[in-house]
């Protein structure tokens, strides 16, 4: 497999230029000119509607800022406490099999959280990652800490995975996270970890490249 470059980002970037920034490199990578990215940062407090979401989705749309975004999936948000893994990876090198590629992403986060005592799984009828059972305590109904949504351009794949690490949980009260109504997000902090940041991107690229050969 050719080398991913990986790129860390510890400000807050701006959603609508971290676009820019993926919209230029997809193009690059498919004319060959630049390498394969993994983009680690956070943005600030944003709600974002990906391409199948509906008005509806967010129920106070004074709080923070809402942006279209071109990305499959529902409405989510970001923000401080929250990492975001943006994936630019070219899969007419790979298998071009989409879920797969979300499945890989999936089991990643999966066993990144095992690492911490966390059990958790994803779900056929609704993406993203969801913790049953943590420290040994298995919850009556599962909740949110992984969100995924992707867009592919020429088979390249772009926009990716939220993970919450330490978030402020209250601002998923002003939305049906992905189009959810009766399910809660949860945190790593909510669950009684503390977990760092760099802890997580580093661990995080590590179990994901190596679980992207599998394509």
């Amino acid at each position: 497999m050719k080398q991913i470059e990986i790129k860390i980002s510890n400000n807050e970037i701006n959603y609508d230029e971290a676009l820019m920034l993926m919209e230029s490199r997809v193009e690059d990578i498919s004319n060959n000119k630049s390498k394969e990215l993994l983009w680690f940062l956070n943005h600030n407090h944003i709600f974002t509607q990906g391409t199948s979401a509906s008005k509806d989705e967010v129920l106070n749309t004074t709080v923070i800022d809402i942006i279209k975004s071109n990305r499959g999936g529902k409405t989510t948000y970001h923000g401080p406490g929250q990492r975001i893994v943006y994936f630019m990876l070219n899969l007419n090198n790979k298998n071009k099999d989409i879920r797969k590629f979300i499945s890989v992403i999936e089991d990643s986060l999966i066993s990144f959280l095992a690492d911490y005592n966390i059990e958790a799984q994803a779900f056929k009828d609704r993406v993203g990652i969801w913790v049953t059972k943590s420290n040994n305590i298995t919850f009556n109904k599962e909740k949110k800490i992984g969100a995924i949504g992707l867009r592919i351009k020429k088979w390249i794949t772009y926009h990716g995975l939220s993970f919450n690490i330490n978030p402020d949980l209250k601002y998923y009260n002003y939305i049906h996270s992905c189009g959810l109504k009766e399910y809660q997000n949860t945190s790593m902090e909510e669950l009684g970890i503390k977990l760092d940041q760099s802890e997580f991107d580093n661990k995080f690229k590590d179990i994901f490249i190596e679980k992207l050969k599998t394509i």
